[in-house]
């Protein structure tokens, strides 16, 4: 999910400095590249590309426990990505959350994020995004028993909201519903958690990230359609134009070969609820 940050860009020394604001990340002084390219010209170089991606996020990004690896949808993508820029390169993950993935990026502990980022205003202020590669949008989860069937019905005191810290779905269910009391958890898990305890009426974050959640259980469902328009895109560090430019024209390939429409179907074509052809349009 897309985050509304509160940006300071400052000058440290002769080298640029960013300082994010980003729910409970606090105060993090970050360095981007000062090199044009340098991240480009690293994964050509290395023959290595390290990509940050969500591990709690079932059919976007998630640790299999019993394999001890990372899979999904965005696991999937990365690996597409990184053969068609450099297909000597290794790809590398690493686990990130809404709230550090962008520190990560700016530290240069990860070359790229493909972690359910949507692309924002806000966010383009500090990194660059690559087109779109992922149409999503915020929708509501409920436990099947809940009276709750849409976003504008959570719009009263008495209904208790939870999201993920770190992600733009706290904005969003403020401005569509106000008077709801909302609450930011740590993860994607805890605020499952939360929900199926009832500590909350209904978890909000993407129809994808949702479906992902509900997936096989009987007692939790994605209700009331998208109430938002939420592109996903690949997020990289500043003066990389040569990075930005290759990433684009892998997203470019690997939908027009059909490598897209098989991951699409490989993660979605199963979900109940998701018209996972609409995805590929």
């Amino acid at each position: 999910m897309k985050s509304r940050f509160q940006v300071v860009m400052k000058t440290v020394l002769a080298a640029a400095a960013v300082t994010l604001f980003a729910g409970a990340t606090g105060e993090t002084v970050i360095h981007a590249d000062n090199v044009k390219n340098e991240t480009y010209d690293r994964v050509m170089k290395t023959d290595r590309m390290n990509w940050g991606v969500k591990g709690d996020t079932k059919l976007m990004g998630l640790m299999n426990i019993k394999s001890g690896k990372l899979e999904g949808f965005d696991v999937d993508m990365a690996k597409e990505v990184t053969k068609r820029i450099n297909p000597d390169a290794k790809v590398e993950y690493t686990q990130i959350t809404s709230g550090t993935r962008v520190p990560m990026l700016l530290n240069g502990n990860i070359d790229a994020i493909i972690a359910t980022m949507s692309v924002t205003p806000d966010r383009q202020k500090v990194v660059d995004f690559s087109d779109p590669y992922f149409d999503a949008g915020q929708s509501i989860m409920v436990k099947s028993s809940s009276k709750y069937h849409n976003v504008k019905e959570l719009n009263t005191p008495k209904a208790r909201v939870l999201a993920v810290q770190g992600s733009t779905s706290i904005d969003e269910i403020k401005d569509f519903a106000p008077k709801a009391k909302v609450v930011g958890l740590q993860d994607y898990a805890t605020a499952l958690t939360a929900l199926k305890a009832g500590q909350g009426d209904a978890l909000t974050t993407d129809n994808g990230i949702l479906y992902g959640m509900a997936a096989g259980s009987k007692n939790i469902e994605v209700r009331g359609g998208n109430f938002t328009n939420e592109p996903y895109g690949v997020a990289m560090q500043k003066k990389n134009p040569k990075l930005v430019k290759a990433v684009n024209k892998a997203i470019k390939d690997i939908k027009s070969d059909g490598t897209y429409a098989k991951m699409v179907q490989k993660w979605f074509g199963s979900v109940k609820g998701m018209d996972w052809k609409e995805l590929t349009k």
